[in-house]
């Protein structure tokens, strides 16, 4: 395995609430990475044990009281310390093979001039979460537009010069993806990420799908981004 330099540290940025359950999974992930590392925790008023959980598993937590996760993950880049970043919700896990996915991009100079991006996947096994990874594919890799739980890596410099996230409250990944795809291009690392599947169960998932797509046409018309974050966070 290539081994980095120490000018290409990796800070990793994890937005959290009520995560104590699946952060110590993706924290454990992460411990398997012995190049320079940060991991970076933003809380938004976790009444669980998620920051304790941080804590113990080596993070450096930053507390808040708003509950806006774009400007936790602006919060979380402004304080990081490599001039690498990469974001992650809580709720994901990592293939076995990303460590050497991100060590062999990160050493490449060229690298640095594009956004990339994890394969979504699911831990459930089925013909309709098969139908799910799948469209997720076809949006990420065919229309260039990967979304917040595939995680996102992208050098500091290049984060700088589109302006960072926006703090808002919803839609903060797309806002950020579509500023991205004005100046580069945003590549897969070739490896999956899996995502807990807690948001789909319970309901039907080519409804939510088609409420989740309704919301984002609503944002792109105009529609108040406040109003929308009531609505989304109301039904999910």
């Amino acid at each position: 395995m290539e081994h980095i330099k120490k000018d290409n540290k990796l800070s990793i940025i994890i937005p959290t609430i009520n995560e104590a359950r699946n952060l110590p999974i993706l924290l454990a992930d992460i411990r398997s990475y012995t190049q320079c590392l940060e991991v970076i925790v933003i809380d938004c008023g976790s009444t669980d044990s998620t920051t304790l959980v941080a804590k113990i598993g080596g993070a450096k937590v930053i507390a808040m009281t708003n509950k806006n996760r774009g400007e936790q993950l602006h919060t979380g880049a402004m304080s990081a310390n490599g001039n690498w970043l990469f974001f992650l919700h809580a709720d994901s896990r990592l293939k076995y093979n990303w460590k050497s996915k991100i060590i062999n991009l990160i050493s490449n100079p060229l690298s640095k001039q594009y956004a990339w991006y994890f394969n979504f996947k699911t831990e459930k096994k089925g013909f309709i979460w098969f139908i799910l990874e799948l469209a997720v594919y076809i949006r990420s890799n065919l229309f260039n537009s990967p979304y917040g739980d595939q995680g996102l890596l992208l050098s500091k410099e290049l984060y700088s010069r589109i302006g960072g996230y926006k703090e808002i409250p919803i839609m903060e990944d797309l806002d950020l993806i579509t500023r991205l795809k004005q100046i580069t291009t945003l590549r897969s690392l070739g490896s999956g990420i899996e995502t807990n599947s807690r948001k789909y169960l319970g309901s039907n998932i080519i409804k939510n799908a088609i409420k989740n797509a309704l919301l984002r046409y609503q944002w792109r018309k105009g529609a108040n981004i406040n109003e929308l974050a009531k609505r989304y966070y109301a039904e999910n």
